[in-house]
């Protein structure tokens, strides 16, 4: 149990460092690297199909849709934009969170999008995570179009970090497609 509890953390830990690093500029790169750009960047729809499961209990794994609108420069602050979004598996479970996120560009065309999220959750027909309030934290990696719409591949993790009795957690792997749009808040 102490071990998973390390685990969780370590996690967590993780994506905000990436969130931090996102803040002071990360290691110094190119001039078209890590943060130049990003209060260019449009508000984005972004669309998803994956898989949710839990890799540790071998439990089968369910197919997730998802949806996100992403604010646009509007509302970012320090890099940090905040999200919408909302999740749907065949097995009639469902999440909605709201998550800050904040780019780091590797050149023009690679971002890396470290997420953390709170939300709720619904099992539905699908895996008992112990509670509604549950977290969520990843990063997705994309490949940048030039008209800013992105393709790209998430792992995410869901869990109620322990503030229930029961907490068994699953992961994400998720194919998003996201699209730029012009109203920009």
């Amino acid at each position: 149990m102490q071990g998973w509890v390390y685990v969780r953390c370590r996690r967590v830990l993780i994506a905000f460092g990436l969130i931090a690093g996102c803040l002071s500029g990360g290691p110094a790169l190119a001039k078209d690297s890590m943060l130049h750009g990003t209060n260019g960047e449009p508000a984005l729809l972004t669309v998803g199909v994956g898989s949710i499961g839990n890799i540790v209990t071998k439990r089968n794994d369910a197919v997730l849709f998802s949806a996100e609108y992403r604010a646009g420069p509007k509302l970012e602050l320090f890099y940090i934009r905040p999200s919408l979004g909302i999740i749907a598996t065949t097995d009639k479970s469902l999440y909605g969170y709201f998550c800050l996120s904040g780019d780091i560009f590797f050149g023009r065309r690679i971002v890396l999008t470290p997420q953390a999220a709170v939300g709720g959750y619904s099992a539905g027909d699908g895996q008992d995570l112990g509670g509604t309030l549950e977290f969520k934290t990843g990063a997705t990696l994309a490949w940048r179009f030039d008209n800013h719409s992105r393709i790209g591949l998430g792992f995410h993790h869901i869990s109620n970090a322990n503030i229930y009795d029961h907490n068994p957690g699953t992961e994400l792997l998720t194919l998003y497609y996201s699209h730029p749009i012009s109203f920009g808040w």
